[in-house]
């Protein structure tokens, strides 16, 4: 079972990303249409995150992913399938001691909105994102030996957050 670990926020997540990004790009070549950081390593007003590198990588169709497998697999990413959600290709960096999650995305898909907008919703709401924060750190000291129970305990509080951020994203656009 994997413990929980949360540590402090460290500008090392962006250049981790950004190493890694540039793995990414050579991997899914053709097919990429975008890549981001997303997750709480790429929010700095966070303050606190379990180190762990999130990446969302668009493509320009789901169905060629699995052809990236092989590649994948040589730069150290286990091939997980959808792993839960419907068009999504999940891949894992590091076994019992995660590095990386790559999520990829057909460019278009409704998850991609979600990820951004949470990003960019905690961006411009810094206070927001601490409390957040505080709360992983909270939880990773009520439960260090179980990451099912750490993640349980923040449902409620991401769950409102993402709805926060899909009308303020909406506002958003409306207002340009």
């Amino acid at each position: 079972m994997r413990k929980t670990v949360v540590q402090e926020w460290t500008p090392e997540w962006a250049v981790q990303y950004s190493q890694m990004a540039e793995i990414l790009r050579g991997i899914f070549a053709e097919e990429l249409v975008r890549i981001h950081h997303i997750g709480s390593t790429s929010i700095p007003a966070i303050g606190y995150a379990k180190p762990i590198i999130d990446i969302l990588v668009e493509v320009r169709d789901i169905k060629n992913v699995s052809l990236m497998n092989e590649a994948m697999l040589a730069a150290g990413f286990e091939p997980k399938g959808e792993n839960g959600i419907p068009g999504r290709r999940y891949y894992a960096k590091g076994g019992e001691h995660r590095k990386h999650h790559v999520h990829v995305f057909e460019a278009g898909h409704a998850a991609v909105a979600t990820h951004l907008e949470f990003k960019a919703y905690l961006m411009n709401h810094p206070q927001e994102a601490a409390e957040y924060g505080q709360l992983k750190l909270k939880l990773m000291k009520q439960f260090p030996e179980s990451v099912h129970l750490y993640q349980d305990g923040k449902q409620a509080m991401l769950h409102s957050l993402v709805q926060k951020a899909s009308i303020w994203a909406a506002e958003q656009r409306k207002n340009r």
